[in-house]
């Protein structure tokens, strides 16, 4: 699993209310929640983010509430993979579970500048800054993990039998 794309850079303990706020929870429709999504945090977001752009960010990255719309909304915007100092555990559960690539790697959050280009191959856990030429190491997913974010998340990868 290749990704490429420019940088969207933010903090530590970015939540899930500010990721996708409460008051647009009454939607699924995954487009109308992309639409709001970063909002109370970065009213820029949705009008920068394009499609396969990266999010870096820092500690505990999806603390708060068990919502699955964050991770969906982040998805639906474009956003093909975030790269994190530490993700809080229900977020990255449930972003494996909708298909949304998300990486552990501190060195590489720290390091990467917003607006960097960077390419990640997590196939074989490695993270290259090219706009700097930093790279960096990372486990790579297993490769029942791989499955499920390439068939677009478990349910998906269950209907189309390559999880059992």
């Amino acid at each position: 699993m290749r990704y490429t794309g420019n940088i969207i850079k933010y903090g530590d303990n970015i939540d899930t209310d500010v990721i996708i706020p409460a008051r647009y929870l009454n939607t699924s429709d995954h487009k109308e929640l992309a639409s709001h999504c970063m909002e109370d945090l970065d009213k820029s977001f949705i009008s920068r983010v394009q499609p396969g752009d990266i999010i870096a960010a820092g500690w505990n990255f999806g603390c708060g509430s068990s919502r699955e719309h964050a991770p969906i909304a982040i998805k639906a915007s474009g956003v093909s993979l975030v790269i994190a100092k530490s993700f809080a555990r229900i977020f990255y559960r449930n972003s494996i579970n909708i298909g949304l690539a998300i990486v552990e790697c501190p060195e590489a959050a720290e390091a990467i500048a917003e607006g960097d280009k960077v390419e990640a191959d997590l196939d074989n856990g490695i993270i290259r800054d090219l706009t700097t030429g930093q790279e960096f190491r990372t486990a790579p997913f297993p490769e029942f993990v791989q499955k499920i974010i390439e068939n677009g998340g478990l349910m998906e990868s269950i209907a189309r039998g390559v999880i059992k």
